[in-house]
């Protein structure tokens, strides 16, 4: 299954950037903390067109769509993230932030 491009998931990226937005002015810091970008903890610039700056909202996949093409419409598979972020990371899977590997003898 390839990647698609359908009214459909334009009308989810728009509801998603949205929720992202509305988050984002919220007073309580635990719910504005949900808008920011997932890989850098930062906040997005929501003021701008989404994809139209390096700060500005883009809408990511906690698992990537080429491996994972049936979670490309998931909910639960979107992340807010910024548009650098986002073309930095390419196709790499997300951190786990387990912290530092050990050596194998310790």
């Amino acid at each position: 299954m390839a990647r698609t491009n359908t009214r459909r998931m334009h009308a989810l990226r728009d509801e998603f950037f949205l929720e992202g937005q509305t988050q984002s002015r919220s007073t309580d810091p635990t719910i504005r903390a949900l808008s920011h970008c997932w890989r850098c903890r930062q906040p997005i610039d929501y003021n701008v067109a989404p994809h139209s700056t390096d700060d500005s909202h883009n809408l990511g996949h906690y698992k990537n769509v080429d491996d994972f093409p049936e979670l490309q419409e998931d909910r639960d598979n979107f992340r807010h993230e910024h548009r650098l972020c986002n073309l930095h990371a390419g196709k790499r899977m997300h951190s786990l932030g387990l912290g530092d590997a050990v050596a194998d003898w310790w």
